[in-house]
Order: C-alpha cells, then structure tokens, then sequence
C-alpha cells in the first residue's frame, strides 16, 4: 500500500471544490421588506398551544399573531393593521 505524502494530501484538500452552500450566492428575501420581527419569551406550553392552535384551525403561528395584534389593537381603539 502506498503511503501519502503529507503535502500532496494537503494540497488536495486545499483544491477542495466549494461546497453547495459556499458556491450559492446570497438571494435578497424580498418577502420581509417593510418588515419587522416583534418576540416575546413565554413558557414552552404557550408555544406548544399556539401550534395546536394553527394545525387544528389550518393557520399558521403568524396567522395567529396577527389575529391576537389585531383584537388587541381593537381593543385599545387603535385600528386592525397586523
């Protein structure tokens, strides 16, 4: 069995190809311009039943978010906009 030269093994692993994920070029997401991330810390049960809550109802978690911003700023006199 033939032994590797130690600086032929590294200049293989120097001529790597990239990977996929290196080769790929940054696409702008464009679905969250205008946008802004709003997050709170709750128990692990509150994230657990607001999940149930979307599956059972067909909506997701920022379906729901939205639903509970908007009842809350209807509440308060301001107007529905989440």
């Amino acid at each position: 069995m033939k032994k590797t030269n130690l600086a032929e093994a590294l200049k293989r692993v120097e001529e790597k190809p990239q990977t996929i994920r290196e080769s790929r070029k940054a696409e702008p997401n464009t679905t969250r311009e205008g946008k802004k991330t709003i997050a709170g810390f709750f128990p692990l049960e509150v994230s657990t039943q607001l999940k149930m809550l979307g599956l059972t109802n067909n909506k997701t978690v920022q379906d729901l978010l939205a639903e509970a911003l908007n009842g809350l700023f209807t509440k308060y006199g301001k107007s529905p906009i989440a």
